[in-house]
C-alpha cells in the first residue's frame, strides 16, 4: 500500500520532534549533572558581613550634594 504525501509529511513531522525532544532532553540532563559536580567542587563563598567604617550620616549629606548637583548640571544643558 503507497503512503500518501500527507502521511510521509507527518511521519518526518513526527520523527524531527522526536529527535530535537531527545536532544534537548540530553542537554538538560547533561547541564544538570555539570552544575550538580561544579557546585559540588567549587562551593559558594559566603560574603564576609561587616560593619560599615565611616558614618553614614556625613556620607549622606555629602550624596545629596552631589545628587542636587548633578540635577542642576543637567538642567543647564537642556
Amino acid at each position: 500500500m503507497q503512503e500518501t504525501l500527507l502521511q510521509q509529511g507527518l511521519d518526518i513531522t513526527l520523527f524531527g520532534m522526536g529527535i530535537v525532544f531527545t536532544f534537548l532532553l540530553l542537554l538538560v540532563i547533561g547541564t544538570s549533572i555539570m552544575s550538580r559536580i561544579i557546585t559540588r567542587h567549587f562551593p559558594e563563598v559566603e560574603p564576609a558581613s561587616h560593619s560599615p567604617s565611616h558614618k553614614v550620616g556625613n556620607d549622606s549629606a555629602r550624596l545629596h550634594a552631589v545628587i542636587k548637583a548633578a540635577i542642576e548640571q543637567h538642567r543647564q544643558r537642556r
